[in-house]
């Protein structure tokens, strides 16, 4: 296992689409695992394979303040939403901001498990704004995207402002 970088707003590889996984074979196992141990270091409860620069359509979520209970979804799709819920939103790749986004509040997903599997999931609440959040990525979509013009042009001065600054030091 080994821990990747993570992307950072607004590199432009952060857009790309993500193709879907033809085979779930040990190369990908291997990636969900540096994904998931990418994603504990960072510290982090979600990750897209696109955040460390790897096009393919794969996500790592653990909402476990005990970083135990591990979730792969390879090829989410997302079949069934319902309700809208506000939730602040943080992300990897867009170090130190947070914003409110507003999205579906229940999801049903299908996707395959590390090993292949197909399985159904049923998520409300934190899960289904995180898989929701990890799917825009795999869309080359980013939570800043949903904030308005205004807000988003505080958020590129924020992180320009930050990398300035980190220069200094």
């Amino acid at each position: 296992m080994a821990i990747r970088d993570i992307l950072h707003y607004p590199d432009k590889r952060l857009r790309t689409v993500a193709e879907p996984v033809d085979v779930v074979d040990e190369s990908i196992r291997s990636l969900v695992d540096d994904m998931f141990e990418t994603m504990y270091a960072a510290p982090g409860i979600g990750l897209a394979a696109t955040q460390v620069d790897v096009h393919k359509r794969i996500i790592v979520i653990d909402l476990s303040a005990e970083k135990n209970q591990p979730l792969c979804l390879i090829n989410p799709e997302i079949r069934k939403s319902e309700g809208v819920e506000q939730t602040e939103e943080g992300c990897l790749s867009v170090p130190d901001i947070f914003e409110t986004v507003e999205r579906a509040e229940r999801i049903e997903v299908k996707a395959l498990d590390r090993n292949g599997e197909e399985f159904t999931l049923e998520a409300d609440g934190l899960l289904a704004v995180c898989i929701q959040h990890e799917i825009d990525h795999l869309q080359g979509n980013l939570f800043v995207d949903y904030l308005s013009p205004l807000k988003q042009m505080r958020v590129k001065k924020k992180i320009q402002k930050a990398r300035r600054q980190a220069t200094i030091i």
